[in-house]
């Protein structure tokens, strides 16, 4: 039974919580659905383990969204002075604003980011992906992370954008400094200074000749009631459509092909039914998906959650990859089956924060899933991903190579 009454007994998230964080929260789960849990950074926080909570949490007006008030929040706590300018700038987007702010800049963003425009992009996806597919044949192995799962979501969100391909590398350095749990402070102030700088020459280019075709230009202008967005929520548009644009489908990509490696009767069965696919790309974001912790919320009253009184002035995570495992809502849910209705799992969020490139990252994988299967009918794991590594975020769950035998 679980011991909901030990409220002084806090968890931790360790190097070792990165290898496995399924195995953490269902020992976490054990004592409760809501946990306190100290974070690498000694700094302990609120964690929610099941999918009920989770979700109601994720929708829940009493946990808030703000860049500022969170890193003021995080710096009281610290001890430490306030992040720099160009940290806040990039953080300052509709995922870290409440309402009525929130609501403007996602209306802003979804006339630019229709599900016709995500549709029209399929023949160049499956273009793309041709492409890298063409570069492998003949070869014994590859690494699918970097040969694959990485160069077909941010070739895609390069061109969506208007962001030069050639410069993909630099942003991709950036990414993984800031959303790293083990890296150094100054590094991530390096690369918060650096993306901060190319993104915002990046907006002032489009807002000086927007381009009719890509994303950021149409974002540039202003809308049919004359609402547009500042340079500064272009920035931080800019950041978020970029990373979450990538890393995200990335780790769909790779953390799916990884579990059907891992299941090959799961395999051949997918292989043998493409049609499946499509399902199959919901169990992959439900059991392995690419966001392990969602984006911070924090109170401001104290509120009680799944029967767990939690103060005012504390941080809130809700813990997607635990909630989508949960056995109350997913039976066998260490389990992975393709065939399973996995609908409704948080791997994308709920609520009014529900990602708002989801369609396009469930048509890259769909487009992704397919081809290489059926390119690829020897596919299987190298002696080497016995020993894969993981890399050090709360954040994202991702890969840092994938060996495979083509």
């Amino acid at each position: 039974m679980a011991d909901i009454h030990a409220p002084d007994r806090i968890e931790i998230i360790g190097p070792e919580f990165f290898a496995d964080p399924h195995g953490h929260y269902r020992r976490w789960r054990e004592h409760g659905p809501v946990r306190r849990v100290r974070f690498p950074d000694t700094i302990v926080r609120w964690v929610i383990l099941d999918y009920a909570a989770g979700r109601a949490a994720l929708a829940d007006p009493r946990l808030h969204k703000d860049a500022a008030e969170t890193d003021a929040l995080l710096s009281a706590k610290r001890g430490t002075p306030r992040s720099d300018p160009s940290t806040l700038a990039l953080l300052t987007h509709m995922l870290n604003t409440d309402p009525p702010g929130h609501t403007r800049l996602r209306k802003l963003v979804t006339r630019a980011f229709t599900p016709r425009r995500v549709a029209e992009l399929q023949p160049r996806i499956e273009e793309i992906t041709a492409s890298l597919l063409d570069a492998l044949e003949g070869r014994a192995e590859a690494d699918l992370l970097r040969d694959f799962a990485e160069p077909l979501p941010i070739t895609v969100i390069c061109e969506l954008l208007g962001v030069p391909l050639d410069d993909r590398a630099d942003f991709q350095d950036w990414t993984r400094a800031l959303v790293a749990v083990a890296g150094l402070e100054e590094d991530r102030a390096r690369a918060s200074k650096a993306m901060a700088t190319y993104l915002t020459g990046l907006v002032r280019v489009k807002a000086q000749e927007p381009a009719a075709a890509d994303l950021l230009s149409t974002l540039a202008v202003p809308a049919d009631d004359g609402d547009a967005l500042t340079e500064a929520e272009l920035v931080g548009m800019a950041f978020l459509l970029l990373v979450a644009g990538h890393d995200t489908t990335v780790n769909l990509i790779a953390n799916g092909i990884l579990a059907l490696l891992r299941n090959p009767a799961q395999l051949r069965a997918l292989r043998a039914d493409p049609d499946a696919i499509p399902a199959a790309v919901e169990e992959f974001l439900r059991y392995d998906g690419p966001v392990n912790l969602a984006t911070v919320r924090y109170t401001t009253e104290p509120i009680v959650i799944a029967g767990t009184p939690i103060p005012a002035g504390e941080f809130v995570y809700v813990a997607l990859a635990a909630a989508n495992r949960d056995a109350d809502r997913y039976p066998a849910s260490g389990t992975l089956d393709p065939t399973r209705n996995a609908t409704g799992h948080l791997a994308f969020g709920h609520g009014i924060h529900f990602c708002v490139g989801a369609p396009l990252a469930r048509l890259e994988a769909r487009v992704a899933f397919t081809a290489l299967l059926s390119r690829f009918p020897n596919l299987r794991p190298s002696p080497a991903a016995e020993t894969l590594a993981w890399h050090p975020s709360t954040l994202i769950r991702g890969l840092h190579e994938l060996p495979v035998l083509l």
